[in-house]
């Protein structure tokens, strides 16, 4: 039983906007990391926020992004390229363009994974995702 239930099928998700994709994408990994620290460390709540952005910035997901590319399977480069090629009016106030972009890419692809119950492969590029900014 999912605790949190994705109703929606292949061919829904599939036309969903890369968008609406990131959006979930930013909600899982965050949670992600948030949790990642909550289990490696008893600090308080301010300490834990300052560094779960380290990871959550747009350039940190960027960088990400760049060492897992070679690690994605086909439908996961095209699942990015459609993420970092979407028409976004938003740019975070510390990021540049590129960076924005890429870290669309990245959280677009988290979301895919999830919204289409990938779970074993979302939790390995998780897993990567966390080796990755700590090397």
């Amino acid at each position: 039983m999912e605790f949190i239930e994705r109703k929606k099928t292949l061919e829904e998700v599939n036309m969903l906007s890369p968008l609406v994709w990131a959006y979930i994408g930013d909600a899982i990994y965050e949670m992600f990391i948030r949790v990642n620290l909550v289990n490696g460390s008893n600090a308080k709540p301010h300490k834990l926020h300052i560094e779960s952005i380290q990871y959550v910035k747009a350039k940190a997901q960027a960088d990400i992004l760049k060492k897992l590319q070679d690690s994605l399977n086909e439908k996961e480069q095209e699942i990015v390229k459609r993420g970092r090629n979407v028409q976004n009016h938003h740019v975070a106030k510390n990021a540049n363009v590129a960076d924005y972009a890429m870290s669309t890419a990245f959280e677009a692809l988290i979301g895919y994974l999830y919204l289409t119950k990938q779970d074993e492969r979302l939790k390995e590029i998780l897993e990567m995702s966390l080796k990755a900014h700590n090397n």
